[in-house]
């Protein structure tokens, strides 16, 4: 099984907050399961630190490479195929971020980890 997380729901999983759900955790943390990383994720919170809307404890190189390791968990790659659906999605969402992560999600037809009820108005599967 493929699982792509939301952006919450890694920065929630690597600082250890409460907000994840115990089915959440439970999935990413099972050996058997290929959890991703988008690249969109890191752009968001870069973008998103570099502003100041996002306080990373560490600096970005830091905290990146070691929660991708450590978490082994696998950084995906934006291709076409999501991109191209990006631009026929229904605007029931308007996050930039969030709709790539949603069409990663359909072209791949894998699930997201997400808290975020907007994804629902996808043809998504969510695990929360």
């Amino acid at each position: 099984m493929r699982i792509l997380l939301d952006t919450h729901a890694f920065l929630w999983f690597v600082s250890n907050e409460a907000e994840m759900s115990t089915r959440s955790l439970k999935i990413i943390e099972d050996p058997s399961v290929d959890v991703l990383v988008s690249v969109a994720t890191l752009w968001e919170i870069a973008i998103k630190s570099s502003i100041g809307k996002l306080d990373l404890k560490q600096t970005f190189d830091e905290i990146i490479p070691r929660e991708l390791t450590n978490n082994r968990f696998q950084l995906w790659a934006i291709d076409i195929a999501a991109l191209s659906l990006v631009s026929t999605l229904p605007l029931y969402h308007r996050d930039p971020f969030d709709r790539l992560l949603i069409a990663q999600a359909i072209a791949e037809g894998i699930p997201i980890v997400t808290r975020d009820s907007a994804f629902s108005s996808y043809p998504v599967q969510i695990i929360w």
